[in-house]
């Protein structure tokens, strides 16, 4: 068995794109749980149901919860409250990781940080997953921590320093974003549009509502 686990952003991503029935496509075609958290699940179902402006879109993700296409980590056996816990403990190594000024910088959210959590647990069960995620510094953070002293200074306009003793505490997590998503699906026949200019405009539509993909990586897609 293998794991797609979704973060809030990725799913936002493809609802604002009108691109949430590829993963109904999708999870149709591949061996593969497509999972949330329930902190994912507080941030796109639970607390946008509340708010005009975003219920529409909560209400879409629902409607996959509803019939399974994203299903919750009880499905596989694995707790909640256990999830949570140990998420505790990764969100508190990963904001104090890097400091300005003396004082910590908070790298990660809540429900970002439990998605590496629950990818812990589903490897303890021997199940291969993946976490799909738009935001770049979890991801760098996980991928090139090195690099977060640069993109951080660039992004507070200061200097930031990196005070971890360890940098390779999040370096086992695999990480795969919208954009290769709706790649997989174009490139299985997946979308049903017609056309030249379809995969780039399924890109640009990822980039544009929040993936962190360059122009550059765009283009090496589209030659693919």
């Amino acid at each position: 068995m293998k794991a797609v686990i979704f973060d809030s952003g990725t799913l936002i991503n493809l609802s604002m794109g009108g691109l949430l029935n590829i993963l109904v496509s999708l999870k149709k075609n591949l061996d593969v749980k497509f999972i949330i958290t329930r902190a994912v699940k507080y941030e796109v179902i639970d607390r946008p149901m509340g708010i005009m402006r975003f219920e529409l879109g909560a209400l879409r993700i629902q409607k996959l919860l509803n019939s399974k296409i994203l299903e919750m980590p009880s499905s596989l056996g694995l707790n909640d409250d256990k999830i949570a816990q140990e998420g505790k403990k990764l969100e508190e190594l990963a904001n104090h990781f890097i400091q300005v000024r003396g004082k910590w910088v908070r790298l990660v959210s809540e429900a970002e940080i439990s998605c590496l959590a629950l990818s812990d647990e589903l490897s303890k069960k021997g199940i291969e997953n993946i976490i799909a995620i738009d935001e770049r510094t979890t991801r760098t953070l996980c991928e090139s921590p090195e690099s977060l002293e640069r993109i951080m200074s660039e992004k507070l306009h200061q200097k930031v320093t990196i005070a971890a003793e360890n940098t390779d505490t999040f370096s086992k997590y695999k990480f795969i974003r919208s954009s290769e998503l709706v790649y997989a699906a174009y490139k299985k026949g997946l979308i049903d549009l017609q056309g030249g200019k379809v995969l780039e405009a399924l890109l640009y539509a990822t980039k544009f509502n929040g993936a962190a993909i360059s122009f550059e990586e765009i283009n090496i897609l589209k030659r693919l």
